[in-house]
């Protein structure tokens, strides 16, 4: 899965306006008749909501349209260039720099001019203009000079860098150390059917599951049908934030959701240890800013199944002793999934 992508976008330029002169038998000094020139094409970018992932974008790093044609005689303008409609999924922010002939410093940003964001279906807007074309020689004729020799070059097209990043539109974030149970978790909740293994990393890029709530459900006491979309993303480690493991590359991603779900394993050591990884990632969160330690939080601890009952007293306990409310669940059992989905809808 693509979710990033650094592209240039080059506008056509205006077609030449031309020096031309009328030619007719019987007029041997006819007047000025030189055409503009076409405009160049413009790219457009456009949200589309068919589209999941930046890949059409992996393999080429320049888009551009066509340059207006020159004008011609009897004031003809030039054909303009077609347009160009590029298309992002929605959740995508499109940040222009302009394009200098310099090499840009390793590790340095642009001064990005414009940051747009594509966060809503149907959105599309006009990112590169095309050239205005030039005037012909007619459009110089005065009492003056009534044979001008003067014609405008068509204008440059606006060509800029571009950057991409998609951040994923969920309404719950799965999140937590690798082999927390993320990704079985988001297949019992959904349709979506992630790689699930028994070691760290086997979530290679964010997988986004819907979780369907049926009409008239008494469980969660509504009449209406509700979709939930829920991203699993991949594991965080310490010092995730500053470019170790994966997450630094997913972190972005949980900007979007209103709720993030942080899962804990139960077979992961003593309480302290367990509390320890807790805090390990809402440090993560914390140092990465863009608000997403203020998310509203429902902590899980999964696995509750390969401990005894006295064991997961225990680590309940000495979490509460921290203000940290857990509710127990076991992806293996399903134990406790249910009051799960109970109390997710009630924050989301």
């Amino acid at each position: 899965m693509v979710d990033s992508a650094k592209i240039i976008i080059k506008a056509g330029n205006g077609g030449n306006g031309v020096v031309h002169f009328r030619r007719a038998k019987f007029i041997p000094k006819g007047g000025p008749d030189g055409g503009d020139g076409g405009k160049g094409g413009s790219v457009y970018i456009a949200s589309d909501t068919n589209l999941a992932t930046l890949d059409h974008f992996a393999f080429r790093q320049r888009f551009e349209t066509k340059n207006g044609r020159s004008g011609s005689e009897k004031r003809s303008t030039g054909a303009s260039a077609d347009d160009l409609h590029l298309k992002v999924p929605v959740g995508t922010i499109v940040k222009l720099a302009k394009v200098s002939g310099s090499e840009p410093v390793a590790g340095s940003e642009p001064d990005w001019e414009k940051i747009i964001d594509f966060d809503k279906e149907g959105m599309e807007l006009l990112i590169a203009k095309g050239g205005k074309g030039g005037r012909g020689n007619w459009h110089f004729k005065s009492s003056t000079n009534t044979t001008p020799m003067e014609a405008e070059p068509g204008k440059p097209g606006e060509e800029w860098q571009t950057v991409m990043d998609l951040k994923i539109l969920a309404d719950v974030g799965l999140i937590g150390l690798p082999n927390v149970g993320k990704s079985t978790l988001l297949s019992i909740l959904s349709a979506a059917r992630p790689k699930i293994a028994n070691y760290p990393f086997t979530t290679l890029e964010p997988n986004l599951g819907v979780m369907t709530v049926r009409k008239g459900s008494e469980l969660f006491g509504s009449s209406e049908p509700r979709s939930i979309v829920l991203a699993d993303i991949p594991g965080l480690i310490e010092g995730a934030s500053e470019g170790k493991g994966l997450g630094i590359q997913f972190l972005r991603h949980i900007e979007r959701t209103r709720v993030v779900v942080h899962l804990l394993a139960a077979d992961a050591g003593e309480p302290a240890e367990i509390y320890k990884n807790y805090l390990a990632v809402r440090a993560e969160l914390k140092q990465y800013g863009g608000q997403v330690e203020v998310k509203k939080e429902l902590v899980i601890l999964n696995k509750t199944d390969l401990l005894d009952g006295e064991k997961v007293g225990k680590i309940i306990k000495f979490l509460a002793k921290k203000k940290i409310g857990v509710l127990p669940i076991s992806c293996g059992t399903l134990a406790g999934i249910e009051l799960f989905k109970k109390e997710l809808l009630l924050l989301v």
